[in-house]
């Protein structure tokens, strides 16, 4: 199966079912639109940097609730967490969705505001892929993503939601957040990467994408 990051929150993951998270529509946001044809688009939040279907052309499912559905060996679990630390009151509801495939767990958690309750953990675990935003600002900033991920033991971190070139929007870079693993715990992707199962490492790693 594959991972690619199209900026921001949107990733591209799977296989024979092809699932896109969080599309931002590019020129909103100061970057490229994502190029894909998903056969599911899962949507996080109604924020215009997480919603824009209609820049994914094609015929595609949308899921953007709390629920749990099936397609094909693909399962998709969206449960309901916030925007924020003071319970939605500020930015709203999210939805984190968890996908199995091929064996994999992933988890998406879109604009996550506040470190997880064991509650929600229970909910999520088992997790071996976790997308988390790292950016602060509208989300959860490094320290907290770092401790989300220290509750949450992934076998691999992906980074997403924090500053590059050309993005309009004013959150912190990336580097913050690797300053907390040691240096041969990060890996540096490209924009894409193909693995199976097998291939995931028993010590956590750190999977930074780019848009080259």
């Amino acid at each position: 199966m594959y991972i690619t990051w199209h900026g921001h929150a949107c990733f591209e993951l799977g296989n024979e079912i092809k699932i896109l998270f969080d599309p931002h529509d590019g020129k909103s946001i100061g970057l490229k639109p994502p190029i894909a044809t998903p056969d599911i688009v899962l949507v996080s939040h109604q924020h215009f940097d997480h919603n824009a279907i209609r820049a994914i052309h094609g015929k595609f499912k949308v899921y953007d609730h709390v629920g749990e559905w099936r397609e094909g060996d693909v399962e998709i679990k969206g449960v309901k967490a916030y925007h924020d630390e003071f319970g939605g009151r500020r930015r709203g509801e999210i939805v984190m969705f968890r996908v199995s495939m091929e064996g994999v767990n992933f988890l998406h958690t879109g604009d996550l505001g506040h470190i997880l309750p064991d509650s929600l953990i229970a909910e999520v675990e088992p997790v071996d892929i976790l997308f988390i935003p790292v950016g602060g600002v509208f989300t959860v900033d490094a320290k907290k993503a770092y401790r989300i991920v220290e509750k949450l033991e992934p076998k691999v971190v992906i980074p997403m939601h924090y500053r590059v070139g050309g993005l309009t929007l004013s959150i912190n870079t990336v580097e913050p957040f690797l300053a907390m693993f040691p240096e041969e715990d990060v890996m540096h992707v490209g924009k894409s990467i193909e693995f199976e199962k097998e291939d995931l490492p028993e010590k956590l790693s750190v999977w930074v994408f780019s848009l080259d």
